[in-house]
């Protein structure tokens, strides 16, 4: 893929960026500070910022045969339910607890929707991020980060990248995409099921009581249309 410049001039120093799909690099111009027929020597410098998109079986392949470290960026709640074993936890973001009058409104209005019907935690940006993946892992090692949708582990990546991470992988699609038994996991469920939460875990279950009671009903209504008569009688008229 052609790369292209950002800007130049005899003397400037230019940027230049070029993409291949999985792995990116910058490439940084600058005069060497000796001139050639009156022009200026140019050295190039290149930074290379390499962030993996690989779909679960690739992953799997990172992990087991290229040393790749894993990193969960999810939520305490979505990691409790599973995880993959020996990964390190590191949430992007963290519950948020402040007790400030504009946040505990936001907090009850996210409890009553989101929390309620896709049992959605009430998060804010873990700051100290960066500082614990550190903690844990040198910036040389080979990480691979996962969250539930693939959004997170983006995010995550972008961090890490900038704090000097070079080797970085992702699952593009998230845990979601990952097939049960592909990795030895922990928790309760299967790590596509994990971000499955609140009231819409019962959906399904609900749809089908509503829809045995009302066939019941209507065989009832076929079959002793007679005592189904006297039995709505009995609820007064609105």
């Amino acid at each position: 893929m052609a790369a292209r410049g950002l800007g130049s001039c005899s003397w400037s120093t230019t940027l230049s960026y070029t993409s291949h799909f999985r792995t990116s690099s910058l490439v940084i111009k600058a005069p060497h500070g000796r001139l050639m027929r009156g022009k200026p020597l140019w050295t190039s410098y290149v930074i290379r910022a390499e962030v993996k998109f690989v779909n679960a079986e690739e992953a799997k392949q990172l992990v087991n045969s290229e040393g790749y470290s894993v990193v969960d960026v999810r939520d305490t709640s979505q990691f409790g339910r599973a995880h993959i074993k020996s990964c390190y936890h590191v949430p992007l973001f963290i519950e948020n607890k402040d007790n400030d009058i504009g946040t505990i409104v936001k907090r009850t209005l996210h409890n009553n929707f989101s929390g309620l019907f896709y049992g959605l935690p009430f998060t804010k940006p873990n700051t100290e991020f960066v500082e614990m993946v550190k903690s844990k892992l040198p910036p040389e090692s080979k990480v691979l980060i996962v969250c539930q949708e693939g959004l997170r582990s983006a995010a995550a990546a972008d961090r890490l990248e900038k704090a000097g991470f070079e080797n970085i992988a992702c699952i593009a699609s998230g845990l979601q995409s990952v097939k049960p038994g592909m990795f030895d996991t922990e928790g309760s469920t299967e790590l596509q099921d994990a971000g499955k939460a609140g009231l819409v875990t019962i959906q399904g279950d609900i749809s089908r009581v509503l829809g045995a009671i009302l066939v019941c009903a209507l065989l009832f209504i076929t079959f002793f249309p007679d005592l189904a008569e006297k039995i709505i009688g009995l609820f007064p008229a609105v």
